[in-house]
């Protein structure tokens, strides 16, 4: 399990930083040449064609990689229902900019749902092809090839945007990251689909597939709802400003914590009945994304000004709402990776109780913050229900999976919480620096890394890891 953990985070971190750091290139690029404004409508839509994502999905990916029993007949069955579903989805998106327009009260919408309608059918029509890679281990080839997509996403956006293309730069960017990673994906496994649809492959992955599909149902909204209320209730610039926190705030968990759940359900998946295996391996990586998740927190709070200016003056105001924001990035980080624990075990239904949870409690943040109309309430109320579901996601791991108890896994935050204390106390003592933004964060990231690396040798984590990296 080891060498198979080993190989799937070399592929997957070269995939994923690759494909982060286009992603972080093109948002740079492109806050230059758009305003808030359009990044704003393209958020709105991008909010609808998430949910058709989910939709098209249903949960038939993770299924896949967990049902080892699964004959390639059968999984060519299910692939020719995700094909007639794709399709469907993208006709209803067709005509969906109509209800839209209406509520959103911009007519913008209809011509981009009809563009998008494209884009859910290739994202639906992958998660066959792209699971049974996944299934198979191929974590090189999956990650290798969503980096050269989002390249192609970044030329194509990129381009249109330079021609005045607007908002539809990045419609059209997105369109063709999904065209190209579900050519490819087809390609390589050599899927092929069977006209008539047979229901007994779907009945064998229902279970699974309803309970992760109702999880995946849920969680979106509480992931969502906060950039569907903002834009309707407060504004489209105030949507691209808070969408622009928000979205760096994600980063260390797309570059981190991505990195863990890409790998982890398809390898775990194999030692469904050993929970203290899979209990351990919770564990220590809790205490691994906590060690440089709290510290990160801090310098993003303490950097939030040099980190916008990156992407503009316009973009400032996005400020205050990243500081608060920055609060839970450790948080989204641990939380990210309980999923693929949750599916390892076979335990999907406590996943799906963990999502009506969360869901409940992101909600309610969600709405309280939208009553004051300020983005920076809506944050605020945001990280306090991260901060509640972050507990219950552990209550129901450890103490209803694993029959142990929250007290180890407030044991594996101690050394966390030393780290982050002294990055506290660092930048509280640092004096404003009056340099260039950039010199600026740049100086400040030194710090930070200078200062966690004596923090992990003073707690002794340094040497921990260097024993356990020579054991493996």
């Amino acid at each position: 399990m080891l060498e198979q953990f080993k190989k799937g985070f070399l592929y997957t971190a070269v995939g994923k930083y690759s494909n982060v750091v286009v992603q972080l290139a093109l948002n740079v690029i492109l806050s230059q040449i758009l305003s808030p404004s359009e990044f704003g409508i393209f958020a709105t839509v991008n909010v609808f064609l998430l949910f058709f994502q989910l939709l098209a999905d249903i949960g038939i990916g993770p299924a896949i990689i967990q049902n080892k029993d699964l004959k390639r007949s059968e999984i060519q069955s299910i692939f020719g229902f995700s094909l007639y579903l794709s399709l469907g989805l993208g006709v209803l998106f067709f005509f969906l900019g109509y209800p839209i327009s209406w509520i959103y009260d911009n007519p913008v919408f209809i011509p981009l749902s009809r563009i998008l309608a494209i884009t859910v059918f290739f994202y639906g029509s992958l998660v066959v092809p792209q699971a049974l890679l996944l299934r198979e281990k191929n974590f090189r080839y999956v990650n290798f090839t969503t980096a050269g997509a989002a390249v192609i996403q970044g030329i194509v956006a990129v381009s249109l945007a330079l021609s005045g293309f607007s908002y539809y730069a990045l419609i059209l960017g997105n369109t063709a990251k999904a065209m190209t990673l579900f050519l490819i994906f087809y390609f390589k496994t050599g899927t092929q689909f069977k006209w008539k649809v047979n229901l007994e492959p779907l009945k064998k992955i229902y279970t699974f597939s309803r309970n992760q599909f109702l999880f995946n149902f849920i969680n979106y909204f509480s992931r969502n709802l906060d950039n569907l209320l903002i834009g309707g209730m407060i504004s489209q610039s105030a949507l691209g400003y808070y969408d622009k926190a928000y979205t760096i705030s994600l980063y260390p968990n797309q570059v981190l914590t991505g990195l863990v759940t890409s790998v982890i359900h398809p390898i775990m998946s194999d030692y469904a009945d050993q929970k203290e295996r899979i209990k351990q391996v919770y564990l220590r990586m809790t205490n691994l994304l906590a060690m440089v998740g709290m510290p990160l927190s801090v310098f993003v709070i303490f950097s939030a000004r040099d980190i916008i200016l990156i992407f503009g003056e316009e973009w400032t105001p996005s400020v205050p709402a990243l500081q608060i924001l920055a609060f839970s990035i450790w948080i989204q980080m641990i939380l990210s990776s309980t999923g693929g624990i949750f599916q390892s075990g076979n335990r999907t239904d406590l996943l799906l109780l963990s999502g009506v949870l969360s869901t409940a409690f992101n909600i309610i943040g969600i709405i309280s913050g939208i009553l004051t109309g300020q983005i920076e309430y809506v944050a605020l109320f945001l990280v306090i229900a991260f901060s509640i579901n972050l507990v219950q996601a552990n209550y129901l791991l450890l103490v209803k999976q694993f029959e142990s108890s929250l007290i180890e896994f407030a044991k594996v935050l101690i050394k966390p919480i030393l780290l982050a204390l002294m990055q506290i106390i660092v930048f509280l003592i640092l004096p404003e620096l009056p340099f260039f933004f950039l010199i600026n964060l740049i100086i400040k990231g030194l710090i930070f890394a200078v200062v966690w690396i004596v923090g992990i040798v003073i707690t002794g984590e340094f040497k921990k890891i260097r024993t356990e990296l020579a054991r493996r």
